[in-house]
């Protein structure tokens, strides 16, 4: 069975992004196909990027990186839960990615973007991130609007296609996952 992690993108107080976290999870759970955990980046403290040799080279230095690295490393899959911030993802997922590079590679990731026009710029900018890990981005994705996808702005309450956006985004996520298992495992194809 997969290990897939939903990763809360963003640290700022008072952001959505846990409550996007938990609806996610909510909504996974109710599936047998993988087994779902939070991530939330707050827990790992991760200060502005600070090793001092470039993630490729797989020599972390601080223990904040190896803590990070360990954890990320037991996942086949991630599920980046980010918003929009000046049309961008925030930067302490940017800053959370970049901390890595082995733990990523050969994995899938999905996407549960926010903000007023869905979050969706702030993923266009992940893809692009993570195509450089070798990750595997799903073309499904859920795209929570502020306007439509909350009540007065700050109640989470996703519309009805969200859900079915959501099972999509899951479904390939696992697809992905379990076809990538072999590259990372080291199996022959």
């Amino acid at each position: 069975m997969l290990n897939v992690a939903i990763v809360v993108g963003s640290t700022r107080p008072g952001n959505r992004a846990g409550a996007v976290a938990r609806w996610i999870h909510e909504t996974a759970s109710r599936r047998a196909d993988a087994t779902w955990e939070i991530v939330d980046l707050g827990d790992f403290e991760l200060p502005l990027l600070d090793e001092p040799i470039p993630a490729a080279v797989d020599d972390y230095r601080h223990e904040h990186t190896k803590r990070w690295a360990a954890k990320m490393a037991t996942f086949d899959a991630y599920v980046f839960v980010t918003p929009e911030y000046n049309h961008s993802t925030s930067g302490a997922l940017k800053n959370a990615i970049d901390f890595l590079y082995a733990e990523w590679v050969n994995k899938a990731a999905g996407f549960v973007s926010y903000g007023y026009d869905g979050g969706t710029r702030a993923v266009e900018h992940l893809r692009l991130v993570l195509g450089g890990l070798q990750v595997a981005d799903v073309a499904a994705q859920v795209a929570l609007t502020i306007h439509g996808d909350y009540v007065d702005e700050t109640e989470l309450r996703p519309r009805e296609h969200q859900y079915a956006a959501a099972g999509s985004m899951l479904d390939q996520v696992v697809a992905w996952g379990a076809a990538l298992r072999p590259l990372r495992l080291g199996d022959e194809l």
